[in-house]
């Protein structure tokens, strides 16, 4: 069976198949096709591309642009401290599980952005309630993630800490952090997306500016590209921060083996021993600069 294509091949396959999606909207809007859908009821790619050029050359799209970031920002860093701090004390306290713990998994399951009147009556801004969202809609993905991976972790660490006459603290440190930060990072990653979802629809009920504030207006007048352009927006903010996330967590967990495995691909065969020292070295040189 072929080799999976390298690098470059697997970027061009990466553009060739958003060029492809792209060809087929304009294809199918062009020619107002209506199926089982309506493709004649939506714009063109050129009238979201022309829509999209006419707005980075306003200051209207990068004041949006720049209060969603900060909203963002600011409830999910909040989210990912009070989420961790919370998460490593009640897996390590059963006071704090039995004080906390009853509390946390009522408010859990209510969707944060069922949280809007909440925030309307807490917060003398609309600004603040935003943020509170935001952090409500990261909180709690971090925190159990948190939970569940100090508590997976080996008490075999601990013991061999605590036998070199280590502490809390250095348990702490050198053990529960680094052993749970995978288990964090995957949070992390679900919470960024769940904050991106919240904060755009709060900012579609409550906001003043930003990019769902934005979107909804352009609904309201019945400008459809412009709504488009607000999507897109949204899906580009939401990978580049989900992909900083995720840098983040590889560059922190480095010393974790790594995978190379590709679906389909045929198991390497096993190598002579004698000749393993090469193939390692390359193997981790591989897994550096996948890193």
């Amino acid at each position: 069976m072929s080799r999976y294509p390298r690098r470059s091949g697997r970027l061009a396959l990466r553009a060739g198949s958003l060029a492809a999606a792209l060809g087929l909207w304009q294809l199918l809007t062009a020619y107002d096709v209506d199926l089982w859908v309506r493709f004649s009821q939506f714009p063109t790619v050129t009238d979201v591309a022309r829509t999209f050029s006419d707005r980075l050359s306003g200051p209207d799209y990068w004041t949006d642009l720049t209060d969603s970031l900060t909203r963002i920002l600011t409830g999910f860093l909040l989210a990912a401290l009070l989420g961790v701090a919370t998460g490593v004390l009640v897996a390590r306290s059963r006071l704090a599980e039995d004080l906390l713990g009853p509390v946390l998994e009522v408010v859990r399951p209510v969707p944060a952005i069922a949280m809007v009147p909440v925030a309307i009556l807490l917060f003398p801004s609309n600004e603040q309630g935003i943020v509170f969202i935001t952090f409500t809609a990261a909180f709690f993905p971090v925190l159990v993630s948190t939970r569940h991976a100090v508590r997976a972790l080996t008490p075999v660490w601990e013991e061999a800490v605590r036998t070199m006459g280590g502490g809390r603290w250095r348990i702490l440190g050198s053990v529960v952090l680094p052993g749970a930060l995978p288990g964090i990072f995957g949070g992390l990653s679900v919470g960024i997306g769940v904050s991106w979802i919240c904060v755009i629809s709060a900012e579609m009920i409550s906001g003043q500016y930003g990019v769902g504030y934005r979107t909804w207006q352009d609904y309201t007048i019945v400008d459809y590209p412009g709504v488009f352009v607000g999507m897109v927006t949204i899906g580009l903010l939401g990978w580049l921060t989900s992909t900083a996330v995720e840098l983040a967590g590889r560059r922190l967990t480095h010393w974790l083996p790594r995978t190379s495995y590709v679906p389909g691909a045929r198991p390497r065969p096993a190598r002579n021993p004698a000749s393993t020292t090469v193939p390692a070295k390359a193997e981790e040189a591989r897994d550096e600069h996948l890193v």
